[in-house]
């Protein structure tokens, strides 16, 4: 089959050249789920686009019988930050004008939501499919008004501008991914959200960290995080709802870099979940139905290791080594520029976990990160 090719106007630079996006869109000959996938929203973050590459030539190949619903994909989503440089490296993780996180920029409306609980006492008799159309309607008329201020003589920002356009084409999706890479070196892993652990073992993944405390600023946050609000109220209201929207952020290795065996993963992992989730309806396709071995963390009990001194990182522990307290992680190799001859520094885990995440730079000043390990 053959998408729908949409091409969406971003920026106009300085210079007068534009930034555009560009979205693939595969749509069924049966209704369904819509799904959103993204990549590169953080510039040095580029694995998710071939993995996007990857599935649209997959889907290419199949008949529109095959898929209920649609599915939305968009690679290079952030073409400024995929496109900054410092020499030969790319870091993209912040807008520099205005000194923010691309992925900490976006609108939650549980935030200005003020009315929730009288919607939620309102819809108590009425169907999930109901509840759930009521309330999209309600938050895309609230986004409608963002459009306002931006085409407004004041303007807005760029961050406002971008994220609204990102959002303006996921907010009706049911089922969000977004793909990333550490900026550092990483395992592979999925985010994800309270009551959506079964699902997450459709990526196939060896682990997946719970997002237990967020503020909603992330993109995947900003889009499930009404819906969780909604879901807590029904509860206290003496009725369970799960409404079947999900939101991702897949970790696919690490940043500058197209390792085949995180894409090959990421591939794979989206493939599985959107057949166990209905949309793509070919049984034929060789995947399991999820990975029972799946380990599961906590977002609140990762613990970053910073440079007590200044140097250089040796005998560092392997990327996704189990350590125990009192294990060592690395050393620093320390010129001292005191007169005295340089030192070498031990570092020991302070609890038992996995290291899950290194820095690439092992030429630390005091302060930077080295390490990252969760339990």
């Amino acid at each position: 089959m053959l998408p729908v090719i949409e091409t969406i106007f971003l920026r106009q630079m300085a210079s007068g050249d534009r930034l555009f996006l560009q979205v693939y869109k595969f749509v069924g000959d049966q209704p369904g789920k819509k799904v959103y996938i993204q990549s590169n929203l953080h510039g040095a973050e580029i694995a998710g686009n071939a993995v996007i590459h990857q599935l649209i030539e997959f889907l290419l190949t199949i008949n529109a019988t095959d898929l209920a619903g649609e599915i939305w994909l968009v690679p290079v989503c952030n073409p400024m930050g995929t496109n900054e440089r410092a020499q030969h490296f790319s870091p993209g993780r912040y807008c520099t004008y205005e000194a923010k996180d691309w992925n900490r920029i976006f609108w939650d409306y549980e935030k200005e939501a003020d009315d929730l609980v009288e919607f939620t006492k309102s819809q108590l008799h009425l169907t999930p499919k109901v509840v759930r159309q009521n309330y999209l309607t309600i938050i895309q008329e609230q986004f409608a008004k963002l459009l306002e201020k931006i085409n407004s003589p004041t303007s807005v920002p760029f961050t406002e501008s971008f994220r609204y356009q990102l959002q303006s084409i996921s907010l009706d999706a049911d089922y969000l991914i977004d793909l990333h890479s550490s900026t550092n070196q990483a395992l592979d892993y999925v985010y994800y959200f309270c009551n959506r652990e079964d699902s997450a073992k459709y990526f196939l993944l060896d682990f997946g960290i719970l997002l237990d405390k967020y503020d909603g600023d992330a993109f995947d946050e900003a889009f499930i995080k009404p819906w969780l609000a909604l879901e807590t109220l029904f509860q206290q209201l003496g009725r369970e709802i799960k409404f079947d929207i999900e939101a991702w952020t897949l970790e696919l290795g690490t940043g500058m870099q197209m390792n085949p065996d995180s894409v090959a993963k990421g591939v794979r992992g989206v493939k599985n979940y959107l057949i166990q989730k209905g949309v793509l309806q070919i049984h034929n396709l060789p995947y399991q139905t999820k990975n029972d071995r799946m380990s599961f963390f906590t977002s609140s009990k990762r613990k970053k290791y910073y440079a007590i001194a200044g140097g250089m990182i040796q005998s560092r522990v392997e990327l996704g080594t189990q350590v125990k307290a009192g294990d060592q992680l690395y050393q620093i190799l320390s010129f001292n520029k005191e007169s005295k001859l340089p030192s070498v520094i031990d570092i020991f885990a302070q609890e038992s976990g996995l290291v899950y995440d290194i820095s690439t730079n092992q030429a630390v000043n005091q302060g930077e990160f080295v390490l990252g390990v969760i339990s």
